[in-house]
């Protein structure tokens, strides 16, 4: 993590969970991380197992132009990485996994900005898994805001476990594994389990595990 907004973030929710793989989403007060409001979101499941954005803040709504309540979260990502979008939404939902992702935004005027994205799992029961986030561009150019954001493309993942790894270091070095190079249905048939190393294209996906 190397923005302030996912750092506080990360911190605020890292203190409501307590050691518990997840805080509950009726624990979330919007007045504690009123500063980070709008730049967050929060997703939920829709009857068909798809991450449907639930709430999103004011200026994440106009970076991509356009309200995102209702709109499928994959929809943010060119189609090729749509798929790992998805499988990373599940792990947050359904293994209360920490993810990191850097991404490239592409506007309408294919202008670039580089962006960070934290998603955090949240308890709320087997019939309604939710999951809160936080999107932080890591450059402020004067278009932002007025080009809207188009597209994203995936540059870096991380799968991290808060409990053991020091997730909220700005300038932690990526760490490649060599020879490990999956497909993306091997990612999809392993559930992106924890405690190992994998190329995925041109990412590097660092499982962080949780023990026990």
């Amino acid at each position: 993590m190397r923005q302030d907004g996912s750092i506080e973030l990360f911190h605020y929710w890292n203190a409501l969970r307590s050691g518990r793989p997840a805080p509950k989403r009726t624990e979330i007060e919007p007045s504690d991380i009123r500063s980070l409001l709008a730049d967050t979101f929060i997703l939920e499941k829709d009857t068909r197992g798809e991450a449907i954005f639930r709430l999103a803040g004011t200026r994440l709504c106009a970076i991509y132009g356009r309200e995102l309540k209702g709109f499928a979260f994959s929809s943010l990502w060119k189609e090729k990485d749509q798929r790992l979008i998805a499988r990373l939404a599940f792990s947050a939902f359904n293994m209360k996994s920490v993810v990191v992702i850097t991404f490239s935004g592409v506007s309408r005027g294919r202008r670039t900005n580089p962006f960070e994205l934290l998603l955090l799992p949240l308890d709320g029961g087997s019939e309604s898994p939710r999951c809160m986030g936080i999107i932080s561009a890591a450059a402020r150019p004067f278009w932002l805001g007025a080009d809207p954001v188009r597209e994203a493309q995936i540059e870096a993942v991380r799968i991290v476990d808060p409990d053991r790894e020091p997730v909220f270091l700005r300038n932690r070095s990526p760490i490649s594994v060599p020879g490990l190079v999956p497909s993306v249905s091997s990612l999809r048939q392993s559930g992106i389990a924890p405690g190992s190393g994998r190329r995925i294209r041109h990412l590097v996906v660092l499982d962080g595990g949780r023990e026990g």
